[in-house]
Protein backbone atom coordinates (compact mmCIF):
# COMPACT_ATOMS: atom_id res chain seq x y z
CA UNK A 1 0.00 0.00 0.00
CA UNK A 2 1.53 3.11 -0.96
CA UNK A 3 1.66 5.69 1.59
CA UNK A 4 -0.57 8.96 1.28
CA UNK A 5 0.47 12.72 1.67
CA UNK A 6 -2.08 15.34 2.32
CA UNK A 7 -0.86 17.93 0.43
CA UNK A 8 -2.23 21.78 2.40
CA UNK A 9 -1.72 25.09 -0.34
CA UNK A 10 -0.97 27.48 1.65
CA UNK A 11 -0.67 30.19 -1.36
CA UNK A 12 -3.64 32.47 -0.13
CA UNK A 13 -2.20 32.71 3.07
CA UNK A 14 1.65 32.38 3.73
CA UNK A 15 1.90 33.27 -0.29
CA UNK A 16 0.21 36.09 0.12
CA UNK A 17 2.94 37.16 2.86
CA UNK A 18 5.22 37.72 -0.09
CA UNK A 19 6.15 41.56 -0.24
CA UNK A 20 3.75 43.80 -2.45
CA UNK A 21 1.23 40.72 -3.14
CA UNK A 22 -2.70 40.96 -1.48
CA UNK A 23 -5.28 39.16 -3.54
CA UNK A 24 -8.89 40.41 -3.40
CA UNK A 25 -11.80 38.47 -2.20
CA UNK A 26 -12.60 37.60 -5.76
CA UNK A 27 -9.25 36.57 -6.81
CA UNK A 28 -8.96 34.20 -3.86
CA UNK A 29 -12.23 32.52 -4.38
CA UNK A 30 -10.78 31.78 -8.31
CA UNK A 31 -7.48 30.48 -6.89
CA UNK A 32 -9.23 28.60 -3.88
CA UNK A 33 -11.83 26.64 -6.93
CA UNK A 34 -8.92 26.06 -9.64
CA UNK A 35 -6.96 23.98 -6.28
CA UNK A 36 -9.55 22.25 -5.02
CA UNK A 37 -11.27 21.15 -8.32
CA UNK A 38 -8.59 21.31 -10.76
CA UNK A 39 -5.52 20.88 -9.07
CA UNK A 40 -6.97 18.89 -6.21
CA UNK A 41 -4.84 19.45 -2.94
CA UNK A 42 -6.12 18.17 -0.20
CA UNK A 43 -5.82 21.06 1.84
CA UNK A 44 -6.40 25.09 1.22
CA UNK A 45 -5.13 27.59 4.23
CA UNK A 46 -7.03 30.48 2.95
CA UNK A 47 -6.09 33.47 5.49
CA UNK A 48 -5.42 34.66 8.75
CA UNK A 49 -7.84 35.85 11.47
CA UNK A 50 -8.33 39.50 12.42
CA UNK A 51 -6.59 40.86 9.51
CA UNK A 52 -9.42 42.79 7.42
CA UNK A 53 -12.88 43.26 6.96
CA UNK A 54 -11.24 42.39 2.96
CA UNK A 55 -9.95 39.36 4.55
CA UNK A 56 -13.35 38.28 6.54
CA UNK A 57 -15.38 38.62 2.79
CA UNK A 58 -12.28 36.48 0.68
CA UNK A 59 -12.97 34.12 3.53
CA UNK A 60 -16.65 34.01 3.48
CA UNK A 61 -16.90 33.68 -0.34
CA UNK A 62 -14.50 30.97 -0.24
CA UNK A 63 -16.43 28.65 2.78
CA UNK A 64 -19.90 29.71 0.95
CA UNK A 65 -18.96 28.10 -2.10
CA UNK A 66 -16.90 24.93 -0.26
CA UNK A 67 -20.26 24.50 1.79
CA UNK A 68 -22.19 24.39 -1.53
CA UNK A 69 -19.40 21.84 -3.13
CA UNK A 70 -18.98 19.87 0.37
CA UNK A 71 -15.30 20.89 1.03
CA UNK A 72 -16.18 22.47 3.76
CA UNK A 73 -13.37 20.76 5.84
CA UNK A 74 -10.64 21.22 3.30
CA UNK A 75 -10.90 25.15 4.33
CA UNK A 76 -8.35 26.30 6.98
CA UNK A 77 -7.67 29.68 8.96
CA UNK A 78 -4.49 30.93 10.44
CA UNK A 79 -5.87 31.56 14.15
CA UNK A 80 -4.49 33.21 17.58
CA UNK A 81 -4.01 32.58 21.32
CA UNK A 82 -5.56 35.33 21.68
CA UNK A 83 -8.94 34.84 24.48
CA UNK A 84 -12.18 34.09 22.19
CA UNK A 85 -11.36 36.56 19.57
CA UNK A 86 -9.93 34.48 17.01
CA UNK A 87 -12.77 31.94 17.78
CA UNK A 88 -15.62 34.61 17.00
CA UNK A 89 -13.89 36.04 13.85
CA UNK A 90 -13.78 32.11 12.54
CA UNK A 91 -17.42 31.85 13.14
CA UNK A 92 -18.27 34.88 11.50
CA UNK A 93 -16.09 33.80 8.16
CA UNK A 94 -17.72 30.12 8.09
CA UNK A 95 -15.10 28.30 8.33
CA UNK A 96 -14.64 25.00 10.41
CA UNK A 97 -11.16 24.44 10.49
CA UNK A 98 -8.47 26.47 12.94
CA UNK A 99 -4.46 26.56 12.34
CA UNK A 100 -4.04 27.80 16.12
CA UNK A 101 -0.28 29.76 16.25
CA UNK A 102 1.69 29.09 18.92
CA UNK A 103 5.38 29.20 19.42
CA UNK A 104 8.08 26.20 18.95
CA UNK A 105 10.85 27.61 20.45
CA UNK A 106 11.67 28.97 23.67
CA UNK A 107 13.02 32.06 22.44
CA UNK A 108 10.44 33.04 21.08
CA UNK A 109 7.97 32.45 23.97
CA UNK A 110 10.41 33.99 25.95
CA UNK A 111 11.07 37.48 24.28
CA UNK A 112 7.92 37.89 21.94
CA UNK A 113 5.04 36.65 24.65
CA UNK A 114 7.02 37.17 27.56
CA UNK A 115 5.45 34.28 29.39
CA UNK A 116 6.52 30.78 30.98
CA UNK A 117 5.67 27.49 29.30
CA UNK A 118 2.81 26.57 31.66
CA UNK A 119 0.92 29.90 31.16
CA UNK A 120 1.41 29.29 27.08
CA UNK A 121 0.16 25.54 27.81
CA UNK A 122 -2.95 26.61 30.19
CA UNK A 123 -4.37 29.14 27.30
CA UNK A 124 -3.36 26.95 24.47
CA UNK A 125 -5.20 24.06 26.40
CA UNK A 126 -8.24 26.78 27.24
CA UNK A 127 -8.26 27.54 23.68
CA UNK A 128 -8.68 24.23 22.53
CA UNK A 129 -10.89 22.84 24.51
CA UNK A 130 -13.48 25.96 23.50
CA UNK A 131 -12.98 25.39 19.97
CA UNK A 132 -13.62 21.70 20.45
CA UNK A 133 -16.85 22.61 22.07
CA UNK A 134 -17.95 24.93 19.45
CA UNK A 135 -17.18 21.94 16.53
CA UNK A 136 -14.11 23.14 15.05
CA UNK A 137 -11.20 20.69 13.87
CA UNK A 138 -8.04 22.31 15.73
CA UNK A 139 -4.64 21.57 13.95
CA UNK A 140 -1.27 23.20 15.90
CA UNK A 141 1.68 24.89 13.99
CA UNK A 142 4.72 25.35 16.62
CA UNK A 143 6.20 28.64 14.94
CA UNK A 144 9.88 28.71 14.86
CA UNK A 145 10.11 24.81 15.68
CA UNK A 146 13.37 24.38 13.51
CA UNK A 147 15.19 26.73 16.26
CA UNK A 148 13.42 25.05 19.23
CA UNK A 149 14.56 21.40 17.99
CA UNK A 150 18.09 23.36 17.77
CA UNK A 151 18.27 25.00 21.07
CA UNK A 152 15.31 23.92 23.28
CA UNK A 153 14.45 20.54 22.57
CA UNK A 154 13.40 19.87 26.17
CA UNK A 155 10.65 22.76 25.27
CA UNK A 156 9.60 21.21 22.13
CA UNK A 157 8.53 18.16 23.81
CA UNK A 158 7.02 19.65 26.82
CA UNK A 159 4.53 21.19 24.72
CA UNK A 160 4.24 18.26 22.25
CA UNK A 161 3.09 16.10 25.56
CA UNK A 162 0.47 18.76 26.00
CA UNK A 163 -1.03 18.90 23.01
CA UNK A 164 -1.18 15.36 22.76
CA UNK A 165 -3.65 15.57 25.49
CA UNK A 166 -6.10 17.72 23.55
CA UNK A 167 -8.54 17.70 21.11
CA UNK A 168 -6.27 18.41 18.00
CA UNK A 169 -6.13 16.95 14.58
CA UNK A 170 -2.82 17.66 13.27
CA UNK A 171 0.88 19.03 14.19
CA UNK A 172 2.13 21.83 12.18
CA UNK A 173 5.94 21.67 11.98
CA UNK A 174 6.94 24.96 10.41
CA UNK A 175 10.70 26.19 9.63
CA UNK A 176 9.64 29.32 10.32
CA UNK A 177 13.00 31.44 9.05
CA UNK A 178 14.00 28.73 6.54
CA UNK A 179 17.23 28.11 8.66
CA UNK A 180 17.21 23.74 8.29
CA UNK A 181 19.14 21.55 6.12
CA UNK A 182 18.21 18.39 4.82
CA UNK A 183 20.10 16.26 7.26
CA UNK A 184 18.32 18.47 10.33
CA UNK A 185 14.95 17.95 8.65
CA UNK A 186 15.53 14.59 8.21
CA UNK A 187 16.11 13.92 11.74
CA UNK A 188 14.15 16.45 13.77
CA UNK A 189 10.76 15.33 11.93
CA UNK A 190 11.96 11.64 12.44
CA UNK A 191 12.30 12.56 16.19
CA UNK A 192 8.74 13.90 16.77
CA UNK A 193 7.26 11.09 14.36
CA UNK A 194 8.83 8.23 16.39
CA UNK A 195 7.77 9.97 19.88
CA UNK A 196 4.27 10.51 18.78
CA UNK A 197 3.79 7.49 16.11
CA UNK A 198 0.23 7.60 16.38
CA UNK A 199 0.18 12.02 15.52
CA UNK A 200 -0.74 13.22 12.05
CA UNK A 201 2.62 15.22 11.13
CA UNK A 202 2.62 18.20 8.26
CA UNK A 203 5.80 19.71 7.11
CA UNK A 204 6.31 23.63 6.24
CA UNK A 205 9.28 24.07 4.55
CA UNK A 206 10.44 28.01 3.76
CA UNK A 207 13.15 28.72 1.31
CA UNK A 208 15.93 31.15 2.33
CA UNK A 209 18.87 28.99 1.43
CA UNK A 210 16.98 27.61 -1.58
CA UNK A 211 16.80 23.94 0.29
CA UNK A 212 13.02 23.84 0.84
CA UNK A 213 12.05 20.97 -2.00
CA UNK A 214 15.33 18.95 -0.11
CA UNK A 215 13.98 19.70 3.18
CA UNK A 216 10.71 18.73 2.50
CA UNK A 217 12.40 15.13 0.87
CA UNK A 218 14.07 14.88 4.10
CA UNK A 219 11.17 14.94 6.15
CA UNK A 220 8.93 12.95 4.25
CA UNK A 221 12.15 10.65 4.78
CA UNK A 222 11.48 10.98 7.97
CA UNK A 223 7.87 10.17 7.85
CA UNK A 224 5.91 13.67 7.95
CA UNK A 225 2.10 12.52 6.41
CA UNK A 226 1.45 16.81 5.12
CA UNK A 227 3.33 19.33 3.07
CA UNK A 228 2.39 23.36 3.27
CA UNK A 229 3.20 24.36 -0.30
CA UNK A 230 2.57 27.43 -2.22
CA UNK A 231 1.97 27.64 -5.81
CA UNK A 232 5.04 29.35 -7.70
CA UNK A 233 6.88 29.48 -3.76
CA UNK A 234 5.11 32.40 -3.40
CA UNK A 235 5.69 33.39 0.47
CA UNK A 236 7.91 35.95 2.92
CA UNK A 237 11.74 36.70 2.06
CA UNK A 238 12.99 33.87 -0.10
CA UNK A 239 9.43 32.02 -0.20
CA UNK A 240 8.04 28.74 0.59
CA UNK A 241 8.66 25.27 -0.61
CA UNK A 242 7.01 25.52 -4.36
CA UNK A 243 3.86 23.25 -5.30
CA UNK A 244 5.54 22.19 -8.84
CA UNK A 245 8.27 21.04 -7.91
CA UNK A 246 7.40 19.38 -4.97
CA UNK A 247 4.82 17.67 -6.88
CA UNK A 248 7.29 16.43 -9.31
CA UNK A 249 9.80 15.36 -6.59
CA UNK A 250 7.21 12.90 -5.23
CA UNK A 251 6.31 11.73 -8.46
CA UNK A 252 9.81 10.78 -9.30
CA UNK A 253 11.88 9.57 -6.19
CA UNK A 254 9.32 8.62 -3.75
CA UNK A 255 7.38 5.56 -5.22
CA UNK A 256 5.79 4.40 -2.12
CA UNK A 257 4.00 7.70 -1.90
CA UNK A 258 0.29 8.93 -3.07
CA UNK A 259 -0.91 12.37 -3.94
CA UNK A 260 -4.01 13.61 -5.16
CA UNK A 261 -2.74 16.17 -7.28
CA UNK A 262 -3.36 16.52 -10.97
CA UNK A 263 0.22 17.33 -12.42
CA UNK A 264 -1.60 18.82 -16.14
CA UNK A 265 -3.42 21.51 -14.30
CA UNK A 266 0.18 22.76 -12.50
CA UNK A 267 1.00 25.14 -15.00
CA UNK A 268 -2.44 26.54 -15.22
CA UNK A 269 -2.49 27.11 -12.27
CA UNK A 270 0.68 28.70 -11.71
CA UNK A 271 -0.01 31.40 -14.69
CA UNK A 272 -3.17 32.07 -12.81
CA UNK A 273 -1.33 33.14 -9.28
CA UNK A 274 1.23 34.75 -11.74
CA UNK A 275 -1.48 37.15 -13.19
CA UNK A 276 -3.18 38.12 -9.78
CA UNK A 277 -0.19 38.82 -7.79
CA UNK A 278 2.15 40.47 -10.07
CA UNK A 279 4.77 38.17 -9.08
CA UNK A 280 6.34 37.07 -12.39
CA UNK A 281 7.43 33.37 -12.67
CA UNK A 282 11.50 33.43 -13.56
CA UNK A 283 11.54 31.85 -17.29
CA UNK A 284 13.88 29.11 -15.82
CA UNK A 285 11.95 28.19 -12.81
CA UNK A 286 11.45 24.23 -12.72
CA UNK A 287 8.35 23.12 -13.45
CA UNK A 288 6.69 26.24 -14.76
CA UNK A 289 8.84 28.55 -16.44
CA UNK A 290 8.61 29.89 -20.18
CA UNK A 291 12.00 28.29 -20.77
CA UNK A 292 11.95 25.27 -18.79
CA UNK A 293 11.27 22.57 -21.05
CA UNK A 294 12.93 24.66 -24.46
CA UNK A 295 16.18 23.07 -26.29
CA UNK A 296 18.43 25.91 -27.38
CA UNK A 297 21.53 24.19 -28.23
CA UNK A 298 21.17 22.28 -31.63
CA UNK A 299 22.85 19.31 -30.60
CA UNK A 300 20.38 18.87 -28.07
CA UNK A 301 17.85 18.83 -30.84
CA UNK A 302 19.77 16.50 -32.88
CA UNK A 303 20.24 14.14 -30.05
CA UNK A 304 16.15 14.02 -29.10
CA UNK A 305 16.03 13.79 -33.16
CA UNK A 306 18.31 10.42 -33.17
CA UNK A 307 17.59 8.33 -29.75
CA UNK A 308 15.61 11.43 -26.99
CA UNK A 309 19.39 11.35 -25.72
CA UNK A 310 18.55 14.79 -23.95
CA UNK A 311 15.10 13.55 -22.56
CA UNK A 312 14.58 13.24 -18.90
CA UNK A 313 11.54 12.12 -16.49
CA UNK A 314 10.63 15.59 -16.73
CA UNK A 315 8.59 15.27 -19.75
CA UNK A 316 6.73 18.28 -20.33
CA UNK A 317 3.33 16.76 -21.65
CA UNK A 318 3.18 15.41 -17.53
CA UNK A 319 2.47 19.46 -17.01
CA UNK A 320 0.36 19.81 -19.87
CA UNK A 321 3.26 21.22 -21.80
CA UNK A 322 5.24 20.67 -24.81
CA UNK A 323 9.23 20.38 -25.87
CA UNK A 324 10.05 23.90 -27.83
CA UNK A 325 13.42 24.11 -29.50
CA UNK A 326 14.81 27.70 -29.60
CA UNK A 327 15.83 29.35 -32.60
CA UNK A 328 19.02 31.87 -32.43
CA UNK A 329 22.50 32.05 -32.95
CA UNK A 330 23.23 28.25 -31.00
CA UNK A 331 20.73 26.85 -33.32
CA UNK A 332 21.35 23.50 -35.51
CA UNK A 333 19.81 22.41 -38.38
CA UNK A 334 18.05 20.12 -36.12
CA UNK A 335 16.04 23.03 -33.92
CA UNK A 336 14.80 24.34 -37.01
CA UNK A 337 13.94 21.37 -38.37
CA UNK A 338 11.78 20.29 -35.53
CA UNK A 339 10.53 23.93 -35.45
CA UNK A 340 9.51 23.06 -39.08
CA UNK A 341 7.73 20.18 -38.42
CA UNK A 342 5.47 21.94 -36.21
CA UNK A 343 4.83 24.49 -38.90
CA UNK A 344 4.21 22.19 -41.21
CA UNK A 345 7.07 22.93 -43.78
CA UNK A 346 9.52 20.81 -45.57
CA UNK A 347 12.73 22.47 -47.22
CA UNK A 348 15.39 20.85 -49.25
CA UNK A 349 18.84 20.43 -47.84
CA UNK A 350 20.49 23.53 -49.27
CA UNK A 351 17.23 25.66 -48.18
CA UNK A 352 17.47 24.34 -45.09
CA UNK A 353 21.28 25.57 -44.37
CA UNK A 354 20.27 28.75 -45.97
CA UNK A 355 17.67 29.21 -43.39
CA UNK A 356 19.99 28.08 -40.70
CA UNK A 357 22.84 30.48 -41.89
CA UNK A 358 20.01 33.13 -41.78
CA UNK A 359 18.78 32.64 -37.90
CA UNK A 360 22.04 32.39 -36.76
CA UNK A 361 22.96 36.00 -38.73
CA UNK A 362 19.41 37.18 -36.91
CA UNK A 363 20.35 35.46 -33.39
CA UNK A 364 23.84 37.30 -33.13
CA UNK A 365 21.39 40.67 -33.12
CA UNK A 366 18.46 39.71 -31.21
CA UNK A 367 18.08 37.05 -27.63
CA UNK A 368 15.91 35.06 -29.75
CA UNK A 369 14.01 34.62 -32.97
CA UNK A 370 10.56 32.82 -32.57
CA UNK A 371 8.78 29.87 -34.62
CA UNK A 372 6.37 32.68 -35.78
CA UNK A 373 9.74 34.98 -37.31
CA UNK A 374 9.96 30.86 -38.98
CA UNK A 375 8.25 31.63 -42.30
CA UNK A 376 9.30 35.49 -42.71
CA UNK A 377 13.17 34.33 -42.41
CA UNK A 378 12.13 31.00 -45.13
CA UNK A 379 10.43 33.56 -47.35
CA UNK A 380 13.29 36.47 -46.80
CA UNK A 381 16.17 33.82 -47.81
CA UNK A 382 14.19 31.97 -50.48
CA UNK A 383 13.75 35.22 -52.48
CA UNK A 384 14.85 35.55 -55.40
CA UNK A 385 18.24 37.03 -55.74
CA UNK A 386 20.72 37.33 -58.20
CA UNK A 387 24.17 34.41 -56.89
CA UNK A 388 26.11 37.63 -57.69
CA UNK A 389 25.67 40.54 -56.14
CA UNK A 390 26.47 44.21 -58.36
CA UNK A 391 25.53 46.16 -56.02
CA UNK A 392 27.12 46.16 -52.22
CA UNK A 393 26.03 48.22 -49.03
CA UNK A 394 29.42 48.78 -47.27
CA UNK A 395 28.42 51.28 -44.16
CA UNK A 396 26.26 53.66 -43.60
CA UNK A 397 24.69 56.25 -40.76
CA UNK A 398 21.29 57.24 -39.72
CA UNK A 399 20.65 59.96 -37.21
CA UNK A 400 17.04 61.47 -36.03
CA UNK A 401 17.68 64.22 -33.65
CA UNK A 402 14.27 66.03 -32.15
CA UNK A 403 13.99 69.28 -34.04
CA UNK A 404 16.19 68.61 -36.43
CA UNK A 405 15.48 66.54 -40.13
CA UNK A 406 16.62 62.95 -40.01
CA UNK A 407 20.17 62.46 -42.33
CA UNK A 408 21.87 59.28 -43.64
CA UNK A 409 25.74 58.65 -44.63
CA UNK A 410 25.72 55.78 -46.45
CA UNK A 411 28.96 53.86 -49.00
CA UNK A 412 28.02 51.58 -51.43
CA UNK A 413 29.80 49.91 -54.07
CA UNK A 414 28.61 49.06 -57.29
CA UNK A 415 30.41 46.81 -59.72
CA UNK A 416 33.13 47.34 -57.65
CA UNK A 417 33.41 50.85 -57.74
CA UNK A 418 32.82 52.81 -54.16
CA UNK A 419 30.66 55.96 -53.66
CA UNK A 420 29.85 57.64 -51.04
CA UNK A 421 27.03 60.29 -50.44
CA UNK A 422 24.61 61.88 -47.69
CA UNK A 423 21.21 63.52 -47.83
CA UNK A 424 18.28 64.64 -45.41
CA UNK A 425 14.42 63.14 -45.48
CA UNK A 426 11.36 63.17 -43.89
CA UNK A 427 12.49 60.01 -41.85
CA UNK A 428 15.60 58.20 -41.53
CA UNK A 429 14.53 55.58 -44.66
CA UNK A 430 13.54 58.44 -46.67
CA UNK A 431 17.03 60.29 -45.82
CA UNK A 432 18.60 56.61 -46.87
CA UNK A 433 16.87 57.07 -50.03
CA UNK A 434 17.48 60.36 -51.03
CA UNK A 435 21.43 59.10 -50.50
CA UNK A 436 21.11 56.83 -52.82
CA UNK A 437 19.43 58.06 -55.43
CA UNK A 438 22.11 60.88 -55.58
CA UNK A 439 24.54 58.00 -55.98
CA UNK A 440 22.46 56.27 -58.57
CA UNK A 441 21.77 59.99 -60.53
CA UNK A 442 26.04 59.92 -60.88
CA UNK A 443 25.68 56.33 -62.49
CA UNK A 444 23.01 57.93 -64.75
CA UNK A 445 20.19 54.54 -63.78
CA UNK A 446 17.23 55.13 -62.95
CA UNK A 447 15.90 54.93 -59.86
CA UNK A 448 12.73 52.88 -59.49
CA UNK A 449 9.49 54.04 -58.26
CA UNK A 450 8.15 52.86 -54.79
CA UNK A 451 5.07 52.29 -55.13
CA UNK A 452 3.71 50.08 -51.22
CA UNK A 453 5.57 49.96 -48.10
CA UNK A 454 4.32 46.96 -46.18
CA UNK A 455 5.35 46.15 -42.76
CA UNK A 456 4.50 43.04 -40.17
CA UNK A 457 5.94 41.34 -37.13
CA UNK A 458 4.84 38.00 -36.41
CA UNK A 459 1.60 37.16 -34.22
CA UNK A 460 2.32 38.11 -30.31
CA UNK A 461 5.18 39.72 -31.37
CA UNK A 462 7.18 41.74 -28.90
CA UNK A 463 9.32 45.50 -28.96
CA UNK A 464 12.32 43.21 -30.44
CA UNK A 465 10.51 40.91 -33.10
CA UNK A 466 11.44 40.67 -36.61
CA UNK A 467 9.98 43.00 -38.72
CA UNK A 468 9.74 41.91 -42.50
CA UNK A 469 9.13 44.71 -45.13
CA UNK A 470 7.64 44.09 -48.22
CA UNK A 471 8.45 46.93 -50.54
CA UNK A 472 6.70 46.77 -54.24
CA UNK A 473 9.09 48.71 -56.77
CA UNK A 474 7.38 50.09 -60.38
CA UNK A 475 9.37 50.59 -63.40
CA UNK A 476 8.76 51.42 -66.79
CA UNK A 477 8.72 47.55 -67.97
CA UNK A 478 7.15 45.88 -64.43
CA UNK A 479 6.54 45.75 -60.96
CA UNK A 480 8.56 43.86 -58.36
CA UNK A 481 8.39 43.28 -54.39
CA UNK A 482 11.47 42.27 -52.57
CA UNK A 483 11.79 41.97 -48.84
CA UNK A 484 14.29 42.50 -45.92
CA UNK A 485 13.95 41.42 -42.75
CA UNK A 486 15.48 42.41 -38.69
CA UNK A 487 14.90 43.50 -35.76
CA UNK A 488 14.99 46.96 -37.29
CA UNK A 489 12.38 48.18 -39.24
CA UNK A 490 14.83 50.36 -40.92
CA UNK A 491 16.87 48.10 -41.72
CA UNK A 492 14.28 45.27 -42.76
CA UNK A 493 13.62 47.97 -45.13
CA UNK A 494 17.25 48.90 -46.23
CA UNK A 495 18.05 44.86 -46.85
CA UNK A 496 14.54 45.31 -49.22
CA UNK A 497 15.91 48.33 -50.97
CA UNK A 498 19.78 46.34 -51.63
CA UNK A 499 17.72 43.31 -52.83
CA UNK A 500 15.79 45.68 -55.40
CA UNK A 501 18.75 47.56 -56.86
CA UNK A 502 20.72 44.15 -57.55
CA UNK A 503 17.21 42.89 -59.41
CA UNK A 504 17.25 46.01 -61.48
Amino acid sequence: MKRHIEIMDTTLRDGEQTSGVSFSASEKLTVAQLLLEEVRVDRLEVASARVSDGELLAVQKITAWAAEKGYLDKIEVLTFVDGEASLNWLEESGAKVMNLLTKGSLNHLTYQLKKTPEQHFNEISVLVHKAAAKGFTVNVYLEDWSNGMRHSKEYVYQHLDNLITLPIKRILLPDTLGILTPMESYSFVKDIVDRYPDRHIDFHAHNDYDLSVANVMGSLRAGAHGLHLTVNGLGERAGNAPLASTVAVLRDFFPDIQINVDDKALYKISGLVEGFSGVRIPANKPIVGDSVFTQTAGIHADGDKKHNLYVSDLEPARFGRRTLYALGKSSGKANIEKNLQMLGISLSEEQLKKVTSRIIELGDKKEAVTREDLPFIIAEVLDRTPEKKRVELVNYVLTHSRNLKPSSTLQIKIDGETFEENAQGDGQYDAFMNALKKIFKHKKIIFPELADYSVRIPPGGHSNALCETIITWKTDKKEMKTRGLDSDQTVSAIEATIKMLNLI
